[in-house]
């Protein structure tokens, strides 16, 4: 007796490449598993961040009509994808289906309970984009303490900065800082290993976290974040979103921190309280921002923050990378190869 063919439906979009995951999948598996493939038009058309419809209900952060995705899924046993909506109401329109592949690191766009409840198993790819964040969230300090975005803005506008070289006004080199990193899973640990070489004074807060041998014997401290708040001259924020870390940078938190410290967020934009954050660059309280998430996305055209002359501002882009999409297609097509041997998953959630 043969044995079983497994149908996988693969929804990918314009970055994860469904020619890469179906390469992906067949390297792993071979002619044990059929690939067939939807293209969703991400990201030239933005991501839904929620909605109030009940066939979406219980969801966030994703694209694509559910009559259509459930459709396109069909009998198949196996789906991956990106942001393809499976709230309960299209898990509930597909009998045969056993295994949730999400190449996110967290599969907001899944209803994980109502898989659960049918008995379908859900993987997904934590720290996938982990180097990719990492290294832009270094590049976002720098563009912010060697003042990189304030001097392409005048170059743009043909006006030589060259006042940049003022003592009162010129930026600082990261040997003299503090950098505070909020959050040491993967990306915070990929950030604490960039930014040693630079020499400057590397804190940690993270109440779940303990340091790495290597990290600790570099001269990494871990502190409470009331401390690490109190003593930063830069900020960047890599906790994961949960009723804790929301809005956990407001108006309160800003007020503890050196007055001209510099914020970066490579997260998600619920960390942070943007009206706070708003104000407090505007009147100096901070001295500038590194933005790549926001609490509205696309921000309004109208917001002021869009306006202020000390932030780095970037479209959501931290993780955009091709590495990123080999990372997770591998990772995707081995939980898939397990699933149809009988082992247990790498990352289940």
């Amino acid at each position: 007796m043969s044995d079983p063919i497994w149908r996988c439906a693969v929804i990918a979009d314009d970055f994860m490449l469904p020619a890469m995951f179906e390469a992906a999948i067949h390297a792993a598996c071979g002619a044990a598993v059929t690939v067939r493939s939807m293209q969703l038009p991400w990201p030239d058309q933005p991501m839904v961040q929620a909605s109030e419809a009940p066939a979406l209900a219980g969801i966030k952060e994703f694209l694509g009509d559910p009559d259509d995705i459930a459709s396109f899924i069909g009998e198949s046993e196996i789906v991956v994808t990106h942001l393809a909506p499976l709230s309960a109401s299209v898990i509930a329109r597909l009998p045969r289906l056993r295994l949730i592949g999400s190449v996110r690191g967290g599969p907001v766009n899944i209803d994980r309970a109502a898989a659960t409840a049918r008995g379908i198993a859900v993987v997904n790819t934590p720290g996938r984009n982990a180097s990719a964040v990492a290294e832009f969230t270094v590049g976002c300090i720098l563009a912010q303490t060697r003042q990189i975005t304030v001097a392409h803005e005048g170059m743009r506008q043909r006006i030589w900065r060259g006042d940049l070289y003022r003592a009162d006004r010129t930026g600082r080199e990261l040997r003299e800082l503090t950098v505070g990193i909020v959050g040491y899973g993967q990306i915070g640990r990929r950030v604490v290993k960039l930014l040693a070489p630079f020499g400057c004074r590397i804190i940690v807060a993270d109440p779940y976290a303990t340091l790495a041998p290597e990290d600790a014997a570099a001269g990494v401290t871990l502190c409470p974040l009331p401390t690490l708040l109190a003593s930063a001259d830069v900020i960047t924020l890599h906790p994961r979103v949960t009723p804790e870390t929301t809005n956990m940078i407001d108006a309160a938190a800003i007020a503890t921190m050196r007055r001209g410290a510099i914020i970066i967020n490579t997260t998600r934009g619920a960390i942070i309280d943007y009206a706070a954050l708003t104000a407090a660059l505007a009147s100096g309280q901070l001295g500038g921002a590194a933005l790549d998430c926001y609490s509205i996305e696309p921000p309004p055209d109208d917001w002021a923050l869009l306006d202020l002359p000390n932030v780095t501002l970037t479209p959501h882009i931290a993780g955009a990378s091709l590495e990123n999409v080999r990372v997770a297609t591998s990772m995707i097509a081995t939980e898939i190869h397990r699933f149809i041997t009988g082992l247990p998953p790498l990352h289940p959630c």
